[in-house]
């Protein structure tokens, strides 16, 4: 019996102390990972606009970042830095940059960012856009990976439409593509300088020739024609018009081209007679000069006179190719009143004084190319008379 009581007593004692031992060691483990957890920093992680709370014994934001299996590029946006030691209550944000493509002025290059807009991704690489430049997409989109920017820089370009310049601005583009920018409308005829597939460049000057074509109509007088016939009835140089003669009427259509509104060319295309012009019908007088001699008594003394009938034309001192000296060498515009005719000598002798009806006694003292035969030409101090004058078949008295 006794050794049974100390059978159970020493079974009891075991099992007891089995326990204990298992109690303590649980509590111990239970201690050490509460502490373990007490331990840790409590801190805010806003990876790509995502936020969490976490627990950790990391000691620096990159060791954070590592724990959350984030390894950042040089140009991700990491606040704050990678070293800064991390404390509790730590606000961390994160955001990874996207490769975009962005061409400048035609050159390319692949570029990572972590810029929100167009606008703040060119702001980020020193590109100031003015109103004039061009950019694609517009400076408001999003940016997104794999995008391709482009941005080109405006320059000053002349542009002149029709004759009339204005400076404009331009990106690199053909000058066809820079016209309809501007909304310039080109007509079938007009001409582009320099050419419509050449490049744009600073400063050029784009010229837009505005070309015409149009038709005139003009309506033109016709000269009639002169014919003459002999008439045997009238003196020699007589002429007389048997009919005036009319003029005629014809309308001509002409092509007209024009650039920029004036005219450059033009071509006859059509002639039409509106009107038939009528000859003039003049005869001319073959008849031979009649003359008689006469005698004039003056104071005794016999004197013989001649008279013939010549035709007589006009001229003054100052006339085409005339030198104002008369061929017997009288200096007529030194002597503007003296009576003077010019004279074919074989028909009427230089130095004769005669007497010229219409125009009065006359010293016959010079010569003409044009004074052949029964022809005179009666001196005049002023032009207006000599056009009075005229041409007249006139008779004159040789006095000898």
């Amino acid at each position: 019996m006794l050794a049974n009581v100390k059978q159970l007593f020493s079974g009891s004692l075991k099992r007891n102390l089995t326990v204990t031992a298992s109690s303590l060691i649980a509590f111990s483990a239970t201690t050490g990972f509460a502490g373990y957890q007490i331990t840790k920093e409590d801190v805010t992680l806003t990876a790509n606009g995502k936020k969490q709370e976490l627990r950790t014994h990391a000691k620096t934001v990159k060791e954070v970042l590592k724990e959350q299996h984030i390894q950042p590029r040089p140009e991700d946006y990491v606040y704050p830095s990678m070293d800064t030691p991390v404390t509790d209550d730590l606000n961390i944000v994160w955001e990874a940059s996207r490769q975009i493509t962005l061409t400048v002025n035609g050159k390319q290059k692949e570029i990572w960012t972590t810029a929100k807009t167009v606008k703040d991704l060119l702001a980020a690489q020193n590109i100031t856009v003015k109103q004039q430049d061009k950019v694609s997409p517009s400076l408001d989109a999003k940016i997104r990976k794999g995008m391709q920017v482009m941005f080109e820089k405006a320059f000053p370009v002349k542009l002149n439409v029709g004759g009339k310049q204005q400076q404009v601005w331009a990106t690199s583009t053909t000058v066809a593509d820079f016209l309809k920018q501007h909304k310039i409308q080109l007509g079938e005829l007009d001409r582009v300088e320099p050419s419509l597939h050449e490049k744009v460049k600073e400063n050029m000057i784009v010229k837009v020739i505005k070309v015409q074509k149009v038709t005139d109509v003009v309506e033109e007088p016709v000269n009639f024609a002169v014919v003459t016939r002999k008439d045997a009835k009238l003196p020699r140089g007589e002429q007389r018009i048997i009919s005036p003669g009319e003029k005629g009427l014809v309308s001509k259509q002409y092509e007209v081209v024009l650039e920029n509104g004036k005219e450059v060319s033009r071509k006859l295309i059509k002639t039409e007679t509106i009107k038939q012009s009528k000859d003039r019908i003049v005869a001319i007088g073959t008849k031979a000069p009649q003359y008689r001699s006469t005698h004039v008594v003056s104071r005794g003394n016999q004197e013989v006179a001649r008279e013939l009938y010549v035709t007589a034309t006009a001229y003054t001192a100052y006339c085409e190719g005339c030198s104002g000296r008369t061929r017997t060498g009288i200096n007529l515009r030194a002597n503007p009143h003296m009576k003077v005719i010019a004279v074919d000598p074989r028909i009427i002798p230089l130095g004769s004084k005669v007497y010229v009806e219409g125009y009065g006694y006359a010293i016959a003292a010079d010569t003409g190319s044009a004074i052949n035969g029964y022809k005179i030409d009666v001196f005049f101090p002023e032009k207006s008379t000599a056009f009075r004058w005229g041409v007249k078949r006139v008779k004159v008295r040789v006095i000898q």
